[in-house]
């Protein structure tokens, strides 16, 4: 038999490891500052993830002329339990020179005046608020936070103070994603040293591995940063948050995959070179395969109509690229620099019988057929994954019928799944002033007080609009703009363009289902008086996005399915087969989404989810999912060429078992640790991608999927003509390949 590991040359020996791994510390030394500046180029404004064709971004960009401002506003409200007393009064009539004072309130253009539009009572005399215009976005958090200690040190004593609105509540999104830059990641790295430790009770491993995914985050940091920083892609919090659990997430199961191979070769050779070379050539193929169909999967969301979706596309893909080169240059230098002293204390030793050590356990009751194919197939295969194995060998109908059932029952949950959208206040989890303030300012004012509807309508024709906007359901008060912080009739309105603006205060809280309904009515009436009308403004651009994000769902999906499905189909050689697995992984997101809507209802009682939440749940776990339906197929034809279908698929799932498992709960625990960050959405993907993540490992891939392909047998590897065991695939008795003696493994001294 002809040795083909792997023996390079001394010089190589010496310096490759050592090279490599000085350019990876060197990446990470440069990825280590990075991280904590790439907030600096990353937005939380909703408004800019809207696509250019969207009504709410025209408007947007008409408001600009008008106001000639990028300014955000802040509604400052001061409530009180009982009438405000006239001295309380006189003291808060003081606030708005003290107010427009702070560092990034937009100035006015007299000096003697102020840009805060207030004091305005509430008709029960027990509130007063305050229009603060914030000028940009950039610095919106330092600025509502100084707004919050002024008024700390300066409203009279017996109210309640709140800074709220779009600024306030774009304040306290960033606070709440402030956990991303390092507890999240402390997080995570805890939880997946913690796995590893148990799994492969080595300390040195686990600290290799996590250095692996460490610098494959680093490098990707340095390259989003820039990009963003060139804007040449959009970051948000939400995608930093996600970009930072996909990459530790994805680098540690392609280790994994590598360093079962390099154990499991160690077993068979005693040098540490020959067993790389044996986990490269075993390992390479399904991680590049794996890699590049979640990289295909991220990069069809620049398909997205939601600019939030098409920036995640590109932020993923490179995460996804250098998860995929740490693992195959870092990993390798680094286990062949250590040996066998990465598994320390327990390091594995060359057991020339190792592959027949189970050959002849457990195959009782089975007809001497079948038995030709299990001892073959289980040998050296030994726990819970021979009784695994012995389970569909006996019984693979009944297995993968019983799976489907249950699947199905579990999907059946997903007719409850409220994925329209939920107001801005619903979204932040945690305490925050300003969805408190929101809630008070409701109880005083009209819902929508500060974030009123915009709409551009031709001024021949600004009076028919105003009068039907004033006479539509859910508006309060309407008034054009005339260049004042409070409406006068007496002024002449502003005219950019032939066009004026009109300012519709909603009776309902700006983000609400009910607000965004009133702009859906606006959009339906109001082009009957002007066609060229434009309707924006917050609930607007919560409206568009909700919707964007349904339509994008119906257009991705097709196009994750369809990509992943050839590179199935190339890496598998086969028709049979991918279609097998792309049915099995869309199953487990469906179930996963009946079970997550079960969950969010009735247990968590969430009052929705966010409208892009079924798209990002279905590209991480059809992307992820079907990676270890690849690495336990890769594996399965590997053995089936050599033993026979049958045999191959018990061998395949024996041997991947335990890593993918590992694997599938190390990728689980990352994505669980996006629930530490109080937000709405990230709570609801945390919960989806782990639970789907657990199903797809514990169900569908080590039950389903190896009893289906047993029981379909060789016919899952049509139309390919090779032989599989030294049969044709088609032919209707593959057991009788399964007699084939498995190859012994080499014996070579170490170098």
């Amino acid at each position: 038999m002809k040795n083909l590991d792997w023996s390079p040359k001394r010089w190589l020996r010496l310096t490759l490891p050592p090279i490599l791994i000085i350019v990876w510390l060197l990446v990470a030394g440069l990825g280590g500052p990075t991280f904590g500046k790439i907030s600096e180029v990353s937005t939380n404004d909703q408004a800019s993830f809207l696509p250019a064709s969207a009504e709410s971004t025209a408007a947007r960009e008409w408001q600009l002329k008008f106001v000639d401002s990028n300014a955000i506003p802040a509604v400052v409200l001061l409530t009180s339990t009982e009438a405000l007393t006239s001295e309380q009064l006189g003291q808060i009539a003081t606030l708005p020179k003290k107010l427009s004072a702070v560092s990034g309130v937009q100035k006015p253009e007299a000096p003697a005046t102020t840009s805060v539009a207030g004091p305005i009572p509430s008709e029960d005399k027990k509130a007063v608020e305050f229009l603060v215009p914030i000028s940009g976005t950039d610095e919106v958090k330092s600025v509502v936070d100084e707004l919050r200690n002024v008024l700390q040190s300066s409203a009279p004593g017996g109210v309640s103070i709140y800074v709220t609105g779009p600024a306030g509540l774009t304040a306290d999104l960033v606070n709440a994603f402030g956990g991303i830059d390092g507890i999240l990641l402390l997080v995570a790295l805890i939880a997946v040293f913690v796995i590893l430790l148990v799994v492969y009770r080595s300390v040195v491993l686990p600290l290799l591995v996590l250095f692996t995914s460490v610098v494959a985050l680093c490098a990707s940091i340095v390259v989003i940063y820039y990009m963003a920083s060139w804007d040449w892609i959009k970051l948000s919090g939400q995608s930093q948050g996600i970009l930072s659990i996909l990459v530790i997430g994805a680098a540690t199961d392609y280790s994994l995959l590598l360093v079962a191979r390099f154990r499991e070769a160690l077993h068979q050779v005693q040098s540490k070179w020959a067993a790389l070379g044996r986990a490269m050539r075993g390992a390479w193929e399904p991680i590049v395969a794996s890699g590049s169909t979640v990289i295909l999967a991220m990069l069809c969301l620049l398909f997205s109509d939601l600019n939030s979706n098409r920036s995640l596309g590109p932020i993923a893909a490179i995460g996804i690229l250098f998860s995929l080169v740490a693992a195959l240059t870092c990993l390798p230098a680094l286990l062949v620099a250590f040996g066998r002293g990465a598994f320390w204390p327990f390091k594995p030793k060359m057991d020339a019988n190792h592959a027949n050590k189970h050959a002849d356990h457990g195959t009782h009751g089975m007809s001497v057929e079948k038995t030709d194919a299990v001892e073959h197939g289980l040998a050296g295969v030994g726990g819970i994954w021979r009784r695994i194995g012995l389970l569909i060998a006996r019984r693979p109908r009944i297995t993968w019928v019983v799976t489907l059932v249950l699947l199905l029952a579990a999907s059946s949950g997903i007719l409850q799944l409220q994925a329209n959208g939920v107001s801005q206040t619903e979204v932040i989890l945690g305490q925050s002033n300003a969805v408190d303030g929101q809630r008070a300012l409701a109880e005083h004012f009209a819902g929508g007080s500060g974030s009123p509807v915009l709409i551009i309508a031709d001024q021949n024709s600004k009076d028919q609009i105003l009068v039907a906007v004033k006479d539509t359901e859910g508006i309060t008060e309407a008034s054009i703009y005339t260049g004042n912080g409070r409406p006068d009739v007496a002024a002449e309105p502003v005219v950019k363009e032939g066009r004026v603006l009109i300012n519709a205060t909603l009776a309902d809280q700006a983000d609400s289902s009910a607000a965004e309904q009133v702009v859906v009515e606006l959009r339906k009436q109001l082009p009957q008086v002007d066609s060229t009308v434009l309707v924006g403004g917050v609930s607007a651009i919560a409206l568009d996005t909700n919707l964007t994000a349904q339509s994008d769902l119906f257009k991705i999906v097709p196009l994750v399915l369809l990509v992943i499905l050839v590179v199935l189909i190339l890496l598998l050689r086969s028709i049979v087969a991918p279609l097998l697995l792309i049915g099995s992984v869309v199953l487990s997101y469906i179930a996963t989404m009946g079970v997550s809507a079960l969950v969010f209802n009735h247990v968590f009682d969430f009052p929705g989810a966010d409208a892009t939440v079924p798209l990002f749940g279905f590209v991480f776990l059809v992307a992820l999912g079907v990676d270890y339906n690849i690495f336990l197929m890769t594996r399965v034809r590997e053995e089936s060429l050599l033993m026979g279908t049958h045999a191959g698929i018990l061998r395949g799932l024996g041997k991947t078992g335990g890593v993918i498992t590992s694997a599938g709960v190390v990728l689980a625990a990352t994505f669980a640790a996006l629930g530490i960050i109080p937000l709405l959405f990230l709570a609801q993907l945390a919960f989806i991608v782990a639970f789907g993540v657990l199903l797809d490992t514990v169900i569908v891939r080590t039950l389903l999927v190896p009893a289906l392909t047993y029981d379909i047998g060789n016919r899952v590897w049509w139309p390919s003509k090779r032989t599989f065991g030294g049969l044709n695939p088609f032919e209707n008795s593959p057991r009788s390949s399964d007699s084939q003696p498995v190859a012994q493994p080499s014996v070579e001294p170490e170098r």
